[in-house]
């Protein structure tokens, strides 16, 4: 064994380095680690410029779609603005105006007496198109000189009572 050796070589070797011919198990150890590294701190890099765009998906936003576009603009530019105004987008609670804009309107058609149009079609899960329940199809607009179309308009509604929506 002796004689395999060089003359100038030291007679302690390091255990990192292998004979001629053997698996260099230090370089497949750092391999593992180095993909295993690469791989988490790529996972953890889009699991952090979506953070807004869960953040308001999971609250239900109205303005989740421009969160998404923004959290999408911030990783493809690396501009970091966008990412904050994504997240201070996904944190701050727009009012719906839409659903109270909606029922006025609604309310406004059936006092002056337009028909109200046809109900959209809604699409199942199944996807299968059905038609909205009738519960929600609205009354036929009341003609002149028609006495229950004007007992129907003075009647009161019933009153509503606000909730508390926060504490």
């Amino acid at each position: 064994m002796a004689a395999d050796r060089h003359a100038v070589a030291t007679h302690h070797v390091p255990g990192f380095i292998t004979s001629p011919g053997e698996t260099d198990v230090l370089m497949v150890v750092m391999a593992i680690i180095l993909l295993a590294a690469v791989l988490g701190f790529g996972i953890l890099f889009l699991r952090l410029h979506s953070l807004p765009e869960r953040m308001a998906h999971r609250t239900h936003k109205i303005q989740f779609e421009i969160v998404a576009v923004l959290c999408l603009i911030s990783l493809f530019t690396h501009m970091h603005i966008f990412w904050i105004a994504g997240l201070l987008l996904a944190m701050i609670d727009l009012p719906d105006f839409g659903s109270s804009l909606t029922r006025i309107a609604d309310s406004a058609e059936k006092i002056a007496g337009i028909p109200p149009e046809p109900a959209p079609e809604t699409v199942a899960e199944s996807g299968h198109k059905s038609p909205v329940p009738e519960a929600r199809a609205h009354a036929p607009a009341p003609q002149h000189g028609d006495g229950a179309a004007a007992s129907a308009i003075a009647e009161p509604l019933p009153a509503r009572t606000k909730g508390l929506t926060h504490a």
